[in-house]
């Protein structure tokens, strides 16, 4: 291994990272419906567990409506009892083979309650960063002690500038979506 791919590998999980956190903040619940709240609420069908998404389309009918229509209608009671369980505060109604959720706004504790999970979830992202930081200056450390592996001490402190760099560009960005979900989560 040599130091360009320890710093590609790092900005690589360090992204990953980010991603992560993006698709985990669009499961938290706003003011408004979002398919993605619902998309991976686990379901019993037939005797094994599976996401929503794989056995229903979620749409948005309006902006604080979710509409959940199975593919499979005798499934409808497993999903309504799912969501009921999730832990979202959901109050699935069934109509016909379809079943509507009305996302009342969130209360002022609740929001606050919310906002906290979000940045909560941005300082666990942000402690992930920092280890991938730390593991990819350890693998820097490594090669330059290795006799077998040509680092000069230069190559060695550029590598871990780069490294650096990428985690305050990781950070930054964890920060800036942190931001915008906590303005989003408290505004009605």
């Amino acid at each position: 291994m040599d130091i360009d791919t320890v710093i590609l590998e790092a900005e690589d999980r360090m992204e990953k990272s980010v991603e992560y956190l993006q698709r985990e903040y669009r499961g938290v619940r706003t003011g408004r419906a979002n398919t993605a709240l619902l998309e991976y609420i686990k379901v019993e069908y037939y005797g094994s567990t599976v996401d929503l998404r794989e056995i229903a389309a979620v749409s948005v009918p309006e902006p604080t409506q979710l509409l959940v229509k199975p593919f499979d209608p005798s499934a409808k009671t497993e999903i309504i009892k799912a969501i009921e369980r999730s832990g979202l505060g959901l109050n699935p109604q069934a109509e016909g083979s379809q079943i509507r959720i009305m996302l009342p706004p969130p209360s002022a504790e609740r929001r606050k309650q919310l906002a906290a999970q979000v940045r909560k979830m941005a300082e666990d992202s942000r402690v992930t960063i920092r280890n991938e930081r730390r593991d990819a200056n350890k693998s820097v450390d490594a090669l330059l002690a290795d006799p077998k592996v040509k680092v000069s001490e230069d190559q060695a402190k550029r590598a871990k500038e780069a490294i650096d760099d990428a985690t305050k560009k990781a950070t930054a960005r964890i920060d800036e979506l942190t931001t915008k979900k906590v303005a989003e989560v408290e505004d009605i």
